[in-house]
């Protein structure tokens, strides 16, 4: 048996989003994510391998796909790569899986080649890894970073692999497998330490949301929330909404037909798309408290950790993993309201979130930073992965 100082990780992110020249323009965050892990491990002292379709702004050795094929169809056409998404999102994907394929088959073939000593699958593409990983002559570990049953293509072909090495995001992600599934580990999600500052005395009226603008997001509900908050608050306050809304796409009406009637600029103001990160930290660090009212099973919720950095309480609904990421002390979870045939009582739901904005307003803002630094920080993501990278690869060396 070898003796090594340091595991050899694969990092393998085969989205075709996590491109440098597509990144920075869309809603991606396991993309930032993985980036962030990649730079965090190797300075604490894991070798990395970032294996990407493109050029990345991560600066550790990195893996690219051959996108001359691509390219060409693109020129061809005369687009860019978000204008081809828009324009034919089929055959966009089918392009995009094939460059995906491609790095899971050098990942692979290196890890066969002894060049690493662990593969880690860690954005949404992994149903193409599964079928092989057992091919491979390394550990192989897979995240997933939506609901596992959200989805059919993911719902369907996940359970046929529960004897791989899973790592969850939160324990709530867990309920989409089956109760035998091989859990490596939960790793909660985390941000760099000073990538936001907290501020404890913000001068702002209003309350934020952050976050897509559709339906199972829930913004209806933190509109009605705060308007009924407002009937008998001695302070009203303001619903500022920041993000990204589709009308036009795929016949989503959400936007034109329950959100932007609402928005009058003053109670209810729609602030656009935040790209900047000194935008966001000015949004969030402003705000009251945040509400994130969302209807489905949340994996997590980035978003709510960056409010935390921020110092800013969150107001949640009982979705998914909202309760185990904002439940210990940064925010305060509202029950849904559930009628006889399993759906949603709107009215009482609303009135449930209502009373929680009252409440999160008298949150220590000191604790919601505390919150942050101890348990959702990109440092202790990084040595979460490290310990299950090194407890695999000693099984390995074991066997």
């Amino acid at each position: 048996m070898k003796t090594k100082t340091k595991n050899r990780v694969g990092l393998v992110v085969p989205h075709i989003f996590i491109h440098r020249d597509i990144l920075p323009g869309v809603i991606f965050s396991p993309g930032q994510l993985a980036l962030d892990l990649a730079r965090e491990l190797q300075a604490q002292g894991t070798e990395v391998t970032l294996f990407a379709p493109g050029p990345t702004s991560a600066n550790v050795p990195t893996v690219t796909a051959d996108l001359s094929y691509f390219e060409t169809e693109l020129a061809g056409r005369g687009d860019t790569y978000l204008q081809l998404l828009k324009k034919h999102p089929f055959t966009f994907i089918t392009l995009a899986r094939q460059v995906q394929a491609e790095l899971i088959a050098k990942a692979y073939a290196m890890a066969n080649n002894d060049e690493l000593d662990i593969v880690h699958i860690y954005t949404n593409e992994e149903d193409l890894a599964l079928p092989f990983a057992k091919l491979c002559k390394k550990p192989v570990v897979f995240t997933h970073h939506d609901p596992f049953n959200f989805l059919v293509k993911y719902k369907n072909i996940f359970p046929k692999y529960k004897d791989l090495n899973w790592i969850s995001m939160s324990l709530s992600q867990r309920k989409g497998m089956p109760p035998d599934t091989n859990w490596a580990g939960n790793v909660y999600h985390g941000i760099p330490y000073a990538l936001f500052a907290p501020n404890y005395q913000p001068r702002g009226d209003y309350v934020a949301y952050l976050g897509r603008i559709i339906e199972p997001k829930g913004v209806h509900i933190a509109i009605a929330a705060v308007k009924q908050y407002n009937l008998t608050a001695r302070q009203p306050l303001r619903l500022r909404i920041a993000g990204k809304h589709y009308a036009g796409h795929a016949k989503d009406s959400y936007w034109q037909e329950q959100i932007e009637p609402l928005i009058d600029g003053k109670e209810i103001e729609y602030v656009g798309f935040i790209g900047s990160l000194e935008e966001k930290q000015e949004f969030l660090g402003g705000a009251k408290a945040l509400l994130v009212p969302s209807l489905f099973d949340e994996p997590f919720g980035m978003v709510s950790i960056e409010a935390m950095a921020c110092s800013t309480p969150i107001v949640g609904l009982d979705s998914g993993a909202l309760p185990e990421v904002i439940g210990s002390g940064a925010g305060i979870i509202a029950p849904k309201a559930i009628k006889k045939d399993s759906s949603l009582d709107t009215l009482k739901t609303t009135a449930s979130f209502a009373r929680a904005i009252k409440d999160a307003l008298s949150i220590d803002r000191h604790e919601c930073r505390q919150v942050f630094e101890t348990q959702f920080t990109l440092e202790r993501m990084a040595t979460a992965h490290a310990a299950i990278y090194e407890r695999l690869t000693q099984l390995q060396d074991q066997s």
